[in-house]
């Protein structure tokens, strides 16, 4: 092969090697922030934060690359370092997690401290704080090293070719950009889909790739070669073990950040659903009663054990006061529990918006996608209400699936929005009063809508600003009501009337509640709508939310922010 061929394919491999690892460097961004805003549960700052993060920890390792001596055996080690901390971040961040959480167990069993008395403050906070906070400090090292590539890459370009090259940086440059963009692509349309742990060894074997092409392509410039190549051999039979017991190992880890075991966790496109269980006791019927939670992204959504108390206030109030239950909307509620209740009032035809695919194929067929123990539970819970041949479910975003009920000139008797809280700026969009007043084009005139409101306790503005969203959407009476749920505390609903009377007023009007409830009565109901004095002292200097504002999710955020003493 001539000098001039041999340059253009060494141009040509560099290249599209630049460009291979921009796209492992984004990935590695999103990996990171995704894990850590799930852990943390502040998903949008917490991207934005590890972004700017590891941009700012590139730049460093851009200058820093003008350390290494030899700019081929540095390359070859630094794919080996981003390989290795790529594949195995998660799991030690997952691991000083779990030791954190584990640790004041341990050491109260140890010493037979009583639960009240666990080890919690002090040095144990602090590295509670440092572990939960880890996953920011993997994406300072790990964008520390892949800023050193470029550098790195542009003087081996310029080694081979034995001269300045005028247009080296704006070459490697723009591989980096389309690389990345193609990253992108490759984590929303393949990576999303897959376990987490996977997804980190599949990109950290790329960066495996790059460097075994070093080391066959430029063997001759290299100093430890068979050195460089036995840890290649290591390192891949490393990742290869990540990627086949790493998401086990990481589920593992993952249930010490509950109280009770995770008996399934799975994640979806969208986001991470958890189930745990806890036995109580043997009961006379001499079967052991266990209580089912289910979480998405860390945060309780039910328990079984109260979750009728909450689908009880969020059904009941909107069905007995409505005029007719022929056609019933209902926007998220995919596990079907407010639908099982929703069926109980006979409607003649309901509709259920949610988005989660896979979420919905869980609760509507537990059976082909869960263990058959908590398959059974989960269909004893929703009473198989998402198979009934009434429902009409479509699986997609409802800001965008009320556009065609609207364009279809659909009209509903009653509306209920059982929405997970404005925890993050993309819900925000569904609680804003822009989708209210198209909600209420799709209600009848004498219908009602009832909206799952977050807790008027620890987020009380977010709370009352619901309220006021859906008054600035212009429904005629707009009435909030609350009540205790133990597993999540006090919790409120807002509830709203198109035209004619209040829903307090109908309500009053009744001498019970149309159908028995296993926890609400119509007396209980009436006097959920009461908030003790001063209550809304403050409610003319609350915002309303409105598109684009993320005014709820603000005040969600920061409510909880105060409460707990702690970000989310």
């Amino acid at each position: 092969m001539s000098v001039k061929n041999s340059r253009l394919l060494d141009d040509t491999l560099l290249i599209l090697t630049m460009a291979v690892l921009a796209g492992c460097g984004l990935i590695y961004e999103y990996l990171l922030s995704h894990y850590a805003g799930r852990v943390l549960g502040v998903m949008e700052s917490t991207i934005y934060t590890m972004i700017g993060l590891m941009i700012v920890s590139m730049g460093l390792g851009a200058f820093a690359a003008r350390k290494v001596r030899c700019a081929f055996n540095g390359f070859v080690y630094l794919e080996l370092i981003i390989a290795l901390l790529g594949a195995s971040a998660i799991l030690i961040i997952g691991g000083l997690i779990a030791l954190t959480q584990l640790l004041p167990t341990i050491i109260a069993d140890t010493f037979a401290l009583p639960p009240d008395v666990l080890p919690k403050g002090g040095l144990f906070k602090q590295l509670h704080f440092l572990a939960f906070n880890s996953p920011y400090f993997f994406g300072v090292i790990l964008g520390f090293f892949i800023g050193m590539e470029i550098p790195l890459i542009a003087r081996i370009r310029e080694q081979i070719h034995g001269q300045h090259l005028a247009n080296n940086l704006g070459t490697i440059y723009g591989a980096d950009y389309i690389g990345a963009g193609i990253g992108a692509a490759i984590w929303v349309l393949f990576l999303l889909t897959l376990d987490i742990s996977k997804a980190a060894a599949l990109t950290a074997s790329l960066n495996l790739i790059a460097g075994s092409f070093f080391i066959f392509r430029y063997w001759h410039k290299l100093l430890w070669r068979k050195t460089f190549a036995s840890l290649h051999v290591v390192f891949a039979f490393i990742i290869l073990l990540l990627f086949n017991y790493g998401n086990q190992w990481l589920n593992q880890m993952n249930s010490l950040l509950y109280l009770d075991k995770v008996v399934h966790s799975q994640k979806t496109r969208y986001q991470q659903l958890t189930f745990t269980e806890r036995h109580m006791g043997i009961h006379s019927t001499l079967a052991q009663k266990s209580i089912l939670n289910f979480y998405l992204n860390g945060r309780l959504q039910f328990s079984s054990l109260d979750e009728h108390i909450y689908h009880d206030y969020l059904v009941a109030p909107v069905m007995a006061g409505s005029a007719r239950n022929n056609n019933i909307l209902i926007i998220g509620g995919g596990d079907g529990l407010a639908l099982r209740d929703v069926l109980k009032y006979s409607p003649t035809h309901v509709t259920l918006i949610d988005l989660d695919n896979e979420l919905i194929d869980i609760f509507q067929t537990p059976t082909k996608h869960l263990p058959l123990g908590l398959a059974k539970q989960i269909a004893q819970l929703n009473q198989g209400s998402l198979q009934d041949k009434r429902v009409n479910i479509k699986r997609a975003d409802a800001f965008i699936a009320i556009n065609d009920l609207l364009n279809a000139g659909q009209v509903f008797d009653a509306i209920i929005v059982d929405l997970p809280d404005p925890s993050h700026p993309d819900l925000n969009k569904l609680y804003s009063v822009n989708f209210y007043a198209r909600l209420k084009q799709l209600l009848s005139g004498d219908g009602l809508i009832a909206i799952q409101s977050t807790s008027p306790y620890h987020a009380k503005n977010s709370f009352i600003s619901i309220g006021k969203t859906l008054s600035a959407a212009h429904y005629v009476h707009v009435q909030q009501y609350h009540d205790n749920v133990p597993s999540f505390g006090e919790w409120g609903w807002t509830i709203a009337a198109k035209m004619g009377a209040s829903p307090l007023t109908r309500l009053k009007k009744l001498d019970k509640l149309p159908i028995e409830h296993r926890w609400l009565n119509l007396a209980s109901l009436k006097a959920a709508f009461a908030f003790p004095k001063g209550f809304y002292r403050d409610k003319e200097h609350i915002a309303i939310n409105v598109l684009g504002s993320h005014t709820i999710y603000k005040l969600h955020q920061q409510a909880w922010q105060d409460q707990l003493g702690l970000i989310e």
